[in-house]
């Protein structure tokens, strides 16, 4: 393995753990815009880095799947709701849940404008806009810990189901990664939006 290959997957690594940052921030933020203060308590309605790190989901596993060049897994650290503080209940969840995405989707939209006027630096903002709406795309699978599960809980889906189903998440992940081709088809959609909006934005 050689040392551009190592400093390629630390600045990937680097990249995505600055999008996860907005990402848990907008779901602390809605949160407790729905009346949960549950974030707040625990320091999570801040765009500091620190706050949101995951050390496994978003340092170790996203530097391994990028040094190995498989599919990409990662997420930050998930933050903690109470839907019976929410207004709306499992509804003010599922609002939560999507905040998280929706704020990638937008930070992409910001990236690629940004390269319609940094074009010296178009190859790592396309990487960052692209990573962006990788990390919404993935988020969206219904399978804890990630936002998707949490519009199962809003489908009124039983908690004991969805706790059984949170027991083996990670494993759920690692088969969906690794036995099939939805990851790398994810990776293959955020690729073509991410072109699309470079595109659209150059005029």
């Amino acid at each position: 393995m050689s040392t551009v290959q190592v400093a390629d997957a630390l600045l990937t690594v680097m990249i995505f753990w600055a999008l996860t940052t907005p990402h848990e921030f907008a779901h602390a933020w809605v949160a407790e815009k729905l009346g949960d203060d549950t974030p707040r308590q625990e320091g999570r309605v801040t765009l500091n880095p620190l706050a949101h790190v995951d050390w496994v989901g978003t340092v170790i596993l996203p530097l391994a799947t990028s040094l190995l060049a498989g599919a990409f897994l990662g997420w930050g650290r998930a933050v903690n709701t109470n839907p019976y503080k929410l207004r709306f209940g499992y509804n003010g969840l599922a609002l939560v849940a999507l905040a998280g995405p929706a704020s990638n989707v937008v930070f992409a939209l910001l990236i690629a404008a940004a390269g319609s006027v940094f074009t010296d630096a178009l190859q790592p903002l396309f990487r960052a806009a692209y990573l962006s709406l990788y990390l919404a795309i993935f988020n969206m699978l219904p399978v804890p810990p990630l936002d998707g599960s949490k519009l199962l809980l809003a489908l009124r889906l039983p908690a004991a189901v969805y706790t059984t189903l949170a027991q083996y998440g990670f494993i759920l992940l690692l088969v969906v990664a690794y036995s099939t081709g939805l990851l790398r088809g994810m990776s293959a959609l955020a690729q073509q939006w991410a072109v699309s909006m470079f595109l659209w934005f150059r005029g």
